[in-house]
């Protein structure tokens, strides 16, 4: 009887009493904890699908690791807490300050991809893919515009500053130029800068 690996009785009154050798009982819960981590890992590394329309990075397939997960996330916030992923309203923005707010962007996002140990980028294809992609979101998608608008357009504003005390921000802006060559590159810009935010909540939220 102290042999018995699983003993199952029932008495008089039906009550039902089950016996389970404790080795037996802790070979299962190590059978269930294998369970649970095989499960957590095939979730952590399955296959996320992007497509990013920003600096024509295009489809791309990668598995994404723990730290891709924090860096995706990182920029994630970077963009939907700035004037970037947050749609642009040509009537009410000030485009000096979205400007302010991509300038900064840029740096902030260049310096968190310089902040990635490069053992991971060499060690992770899905890290280097990561990076890759932020890299050109940046390069092809965010400088061109910066360079060919921003320093312009803040040279011209910079000389009508004095107008402001007779018309809003909004009002001479559209006085520019080139306003509404400016604004339909911008708004192209934000539209791709909200795809990219939707994509890396692919990686982050997946």
């Amino acid at each position: 009887m102290g042999h018995d690996i699983i003993r199952l009785s029932v008495d008089a009154n039906m009550n039902i009493d089950l016996l389970i050798s404790p080795w037996v009982l802790g070979i299962l819960l190590i059978i269930f904890a294998l369970i649970v981590i095989l499960r957590s890992i095939r979730w952590r590394w399955q296959l996320v699908k992007v497509n990013v329309e920003l600096g024509g990075v295009g489809h791309v397939e990668l598995r994404p690791n723990l730290d891709d997960i924090q860096i995706a996330y990182r920029i994630w916030v970077e963009l939907v807490t700035r004037k970037a992923a947050i749609p642009i309203d040509p009537e009410q923005d000030v485009i000096v300050e979205v400007y302010d707010s991509w300038y900064a962007l840029f740096g902030k996002i260049r310096q968190l991809l310089a902040d990635v140990p490069s053992q991971l980028i060499r060690k992770n294809n899905s890290t280097s893919q990561l990076v890759r992609i932020a890299t050109d979101t940046l390069n092809q998608g965010l400088r061109p515009h910066l360079t060919r608008w921003q320093a312009h357009f803040r040279t011209w504003y910079a000389h009508r500053t004095d107008q402001l005390k007779m018309k809003s921000p909004q009002a001479l802006q559209k006085e520019f130029p080139e306003f509404h060559e400016m604004i339909a590159e911008m708004l192209k810009v934000n539209k791709q800068l909200i795809q990219y935010a939707s994509e890396l909540q692919k990686i982050v939220h997946r």
